[in-house]
């Protein structure tokens, strides 16, 4: 799925990228660079990063907070980019720990896995990590494709499960972007995991719109979009794994990972995925800035 959100972050991680190779002939302008002069972080600093992308640059403010709170020493790189210019950092050890996503990163490493489900995309992807980089619990939290419908939807049908969709009498038609067509999760996939057929109009920009003007009545939105707060959305189940699952995961520095295990899988259990619209809600509606919304997200779950 491609939506304005994608283009922005698209365009974001183009200028971080090519910041960064302008900058490689510098290096004390680089952004990556340490004081210490050396190619890992200080042994007594956790360095996190995080992607030019204002909800992961939240959670990553989440662990920094969380953390200094345990007494670590935390460097924050935000905004490093897309994962071409940041893995290279963190499997060089200059970046220690990362939010990340289960299923995009472990299509990044195997661009062909099969695994679909949560469980079996967390597993593969520790198998996938190179050597030096793991990662800690998964959230359930997740930023990832899924169906949507109205709340009068949802409760005029009883939906709470894609799977529910086959006892709709309503014709279904099913909105996104156009080459959400021809994608195994799209009108295909739909009829062969959950015996659910739709017709498909092509919304792109205005998917939320048109679900909200009726054009459409289920829609491809992003997981953590926070129009799904605003607009009253629901968000279907999807128990048979129809869509790549992508939850929240910290990456980090397997030499660390121990050390910082405690204070982060604390973080990664309460982040849940009704608190992370949440929290983007704080921030694209309103307009608070990363620290002001994690302090206030680890104060109210006891984690300050």
């Amino acid at each position: 799925m491609f939506t304005a959100r994608n283009k922005g972050w698209l365009a974001a991680g183009v200028v971080m990228v090519g910041a960064s190779l302008a900058l490689s002939g510098c290096a004390s302008s680089d952004p990556l660079d340490t004081d210490t002069g050396s190619d890992t972080a200080d042994s007594d600093t956790i360095v996190i990063g995080s992607q030019a992308y204002y909800s992961n640059e939240i959670i990553a403010e989440i662990y920094a907070q969380a953390l200094e709170n345990a007494d670590f020493t935390v460097e924050r790189q935000f905004n490093i980019g897309q994962r071409d210019a940041y893995l290279p950092e963190l499997e060089a050890g200059s970046v220690n720990l990362f939010p990340e996503y289960t299923g995009n990163l472990l299509q990044y490493y195997v661009p062909d896995t099969e695994a679909t489900a949560s469980d079996d995309v967390y597993a593969a992807l520790a198998d996938a990590l190179p050597e030096g980089l793991t990662v800690l619990d998964q959230s359930p939290a997740t930023d990832q494709d899924s169906y949507n419908v109205t709340s009068d939807f949802a409760e005029a049908n009883d939906l709470t499960t894609i799977a529910d969709l086959a006892n709709v009498t309503d014709p279904l038609i099913l909105g996104g972007n156009a080459e959400l067509e021809e994608r195994p999760y799209g009108p295909s996939g739909l009829a062969s995991t959950y015996n659910v057929n739709v017709s498909f109009t092509a919304t792109g920009d205005t998917t939320v719109e048109d679900l909200l003007a009726g054009t459409v009545n289920i829609a491809n939105v992003y997981s953590a979009d926070p129009r799904i707060q605003t607009d009253n959305l629901v968000t279907l189940e999807d128990p048979e794994g129809l869509f790549l699952a992508s939850n929240v995961v910290p990456l980090v520095s397997a030499d660390v990972a121990d050390e910082i295990a405690d204070v982060i899988n604390a973080v990664s259990a309460k982040l849940t995925p009704e608190g992370l619209v949440a929290l983007n809600v704080e921030s694209t509606v309103d307009q608070e800035s990363s620290d002001v919304i994690a302090e206030k997200w680890l104060t109210d779950n006891d984690l300050l």
